[in-house]
């Protein structure tokens, strides 16, 4: 089943200290509260051994939207701003963003 009419947002995290990570996760899983967002899934990388697959990273954030007016909106939230300020300014080391649309 392919998905329609849907903005998705990826975004990787690699933190400063890996011990950090459940606190860090807590801070994203509050981005949740944020009406603007259709789905959320919050997860962590799985080992792999094959080259490909990218792993180095602690976090990963990957978040649905009906539109990019939806996303913007998401953005400049001040659930999203206060996430920026209080998790990413303070556990984040490197950040790497991917957004896409419908093909």
């Amino acid at each position: 089943m392919f998905l329609k009419d849907t903005f998705v947002h990826n975004v990787y995290f690699w933190l400063k200290n890996p011990a950090d990570i459940e606190a860090f996760v807590e801070g994203v899983k509050g981005l949740a509260q944020i009406s603007h967002l259709r789905d959320v899934h919050v997860g962590v990388p799985v080992p792999s051994d094959k080259p490909i697959v990218e792993s180095s990273y602690h976090v990963s954030l990957l978040t649905l939207f009906n539109s990019q007016e939806d996303h913007d909106a998401y953005q400049v939230d001040p659930i999203h701003e206060a996430f920026l300020a209080n998790y990413v300014k303070q556990y984040v080391d490197r950040v790497m963003v991917t957004d896409s649309t419908d093909a």
